[in-house]
């Protein structure tokens, strides 16, 4: 069955660019215009130039930008980020976790959604999280075998690379090879979150091995910021993938300790090396649909992130952003109102379409939004959305699961990621978001690489009130997502955006803003991204702490709507096509960098 194409939220929430600060015009759509000459004056991250790379750490992004001047593709700058992040950034992604990845071929004029989502054990089912018939603490599964899927991203590079790379796959781990070898100097945020976690980590004598102080040793610490930071054991695991690709991985001895470390950590997990040897990654179509003059491209399920974007794109659109302030209540008010009920439909219906059905054009039919956006009132807070009726023709999934009643996923936490993009010299492009779920996983090392917990994104819960949850544990399904890869076209179906984010369940608010600033707000990458930030994960109305945003508390509770002002850390970033190249903006609360290549060098 087609999968139909859907245009992300990400054009609900992003703003309008600089570039098109004139507006909806008769197609074809003017180019571009560039940015007020002030937009990027303070913002030394921000940058233009005919190949660009933005990820969350330095590191990273230069490893990528290297493989770009070599005379690599996008795909390849992708697998380079990749591994250096496995170094550099553990707490967020890795060997040992999964990724999914928009790219856009500019030749064939294509977008492929690459599916490296974990797989669940063959031998798991719904019980896996229940003791007694009830869930077990949250805490627990994540410390435990049972909360580690099969990793995907290494496998799903590869088939990536052997469509779209020019460069040969060993070349793509030398600069991380290297500095696993050599060394690299802690970042502050890295530091801060082996302190965070330090008590846990400690357990595992991998983690105490590379993150912490003479090891060992009762008067071991953990690294602090500026400490050098080595991980022989991951240069090894590196140079075997280098060699023999994803095999090294997912058969063989590392396989084995992989399949021996998640079947005795904690209470136990179910995987076998057969598990890992028989994964495989999946070649998806992207969800896109219209927003405004654009289409907005994002992620299917297994991920939610496509959809609920579409969604809140969807909605957003019956309503004149860009006459409103981006700090205002009103804005706040209609964002909160959309991500709502774009998360109401969220937990009843989207779930891994290769084990249930998925009503996913009617959940992005037009008709079917203004009917959603009939319930927006901009001065007063919904009661409880609840999920909608879509049709349910041309459902995507099994045949058998259609229309049939489902019960809403019970809220439970979602953590981790990192996100990236790339643009190439050719303008093939990448957005990659990926993940170890939790910070630094199940904290379970093997080989130098940390293990993720991505199977806590199944529902504990497999039915509500006797009806089942579509989000429930199946042996060899793909726990649902909240990842937002997000490419942005024009009506000449030129790609002039994208976007993504971290940030766990919060992806799809923060990826939503970052889209609604560039094209509603004709805000560059970077002000996009410095936007404070107004999210929701269905119920409550999150502002950022310490933001202009916190100042609208009062306001939006006369409204009616419930509060939270909390930290917002996000990871987003963010790229745009102005008339002199490409520009991008990395999110201001962490570390990451833009780095650009002019024409000719």
């Amino acid at each position: 069955m087609r999968r139909p194409t859907l245009l992300l939220l990400a054009a609900l929430l992003l703003p309008l660019p600089p570039a098109l600060a004139q507006g909806p015009v008769a197609a074809p759509v003017a180019p571009p215009v560039a940015p007020p000459a002030t937009a990027g004056a303070a913002r030394p991250r921000a940058g233009q130039g005919e190949a660009i790379v933005a990820a969350a750490h330095p590191m990273a992004a230069e490893a990528g930008m290297a493989m770009i001047r070599a005379g690599g593709s996008a795909v390849d700058a992708a697998v380079a980020i990749q591994a250096m992040l496995a170094l550099v950034e553990p707490q967020s992604s890795g060997l040992g976790g999964g990724a999914v990845m928009l790219s856009w071929d500019s030749r064939s004029r294509q977008v492929v959604a690459w599916d490296g989502r974990e797989t669940a054990p063959a031998a798991a089912d719904e019980t896996l999280f229940l003791r007694d018939g009830q869930p077990i603490p949250f805490t627990d599964a994540v410390l435990s075998g049972r909360s580690v899927g099969v990793p995907g991203a290494v496998a799903m590079l590869e088939a990536a690379h052997k469509e779209s790379g020019r460069l040969p796959w060993a070349k793509l781990f030398e600069p991380a090879i290297k500095a696993a070898r050599d060394g690299f100097k802690v970042s502050a945020r890295l530091a801060g979150a082996i302190a965070a976690d330090a008590e846990r980590l400690r357990r595992d004598p991998g983690a105490l091995a590379t993150f912490f102080t003479a090891p060992g040793l009762l008067g071991s610490q953990p690294l602090p910021e500026g400490a050098t930071l080595r991980n022989p054991a991951l240069a090894d695991t590196l140079e075997a993938i280098a060699k023999d690709g994803s095999a090294a991985l997912l058969r063989g001895p590392i396989a084995a300790d992989i399949a021996r470390a998640v079947r005795g950590y904690g209470s136990g997990g179910l995987m076998t090396t057969d598990d890992l040897a028989g994964y495989a990654p999946r070649r998806r179509e992207a969800v896109c649909a219209p927003y405004r003059v654009w289409r907005v491209c994002g992620f299917p399920p297994p991920s939610s992130g496509g959809v609920a974007v579409a969604q809140a794109l969807g909605l957003l659109e019956h309503f004149d952003l860009g006459a409103l302030r981006p700090n205002s209540a009103d804005a706040a008010q209609l964002i909160a109102e959309a991500g709502r009920l774009a998360f109401a439909d969220r937990n009843q219906f989207l779930a891994d379409t290769d084990f249930v059905a998925v009503p996913l054009p009617g959940l992005i039919d037009e008709r079917y939004l203004t009917t959603r956006a009939q319930g927006i009132d901009r001065d007063r807070a919904a009661t409880a959305p609840r999920a909608g009726n879509p049709s349910w023709r041309d459902a995507v999934g099994p045949a058998a699961t259609a229309g049939r009643p489902a019960a809403a996923m019970p809220p439970q936490p979602e953590h981790g990621t990192s996100h990236f993009i790339v643009v190439d010299r050719d303008g093939n492009a990448v957005s990659m978001t990926t993940t170890v779920e939790d910070s630094f996983g199940a904290r379970l090392m093997v080989r130098g690489f940390l293990l993720n917990n991505e199977l806590t994104d199944f529902s504990f819960r497999p039915e509500v009130d006797g009806r089942p949850v579509a989000n429930r544990v199946e042996g060899g399904k793909r726990p649902r997502s909240s990842m937002s890869p997000t490419l942005v076209f024009d009506r000449d179906g030129r790609l002039v955006a994208a976007a993504g984010s971290a940030g766990g369940a919060r992806i799809i608010g923060y990826t939503l803003q970052a889209l609604v600033g560039m094209l509603d707000w004709k805000l560059d990458p970077q002000a996009a991204l410095a936007l404070p930030h107004v999210g929701t994960l269905g119920s409550t109305v999150e502002l950022e702490e310490g933001t202009p945003a916190a100042a609208l508390s009062g306001t939006l509770q006369a409204r009616g709507q419930a509060v939270e002002v909390r930290p917002m850390p996000s990871g987003s970033q963010a790229v745009w096509l102005s008339p002199t190249g490409w520009q991008g903006g990395v999110d201001p609360r962490r570390e990451g960098v833009v780095l650009t290549q002019p024409a000719g060098r």
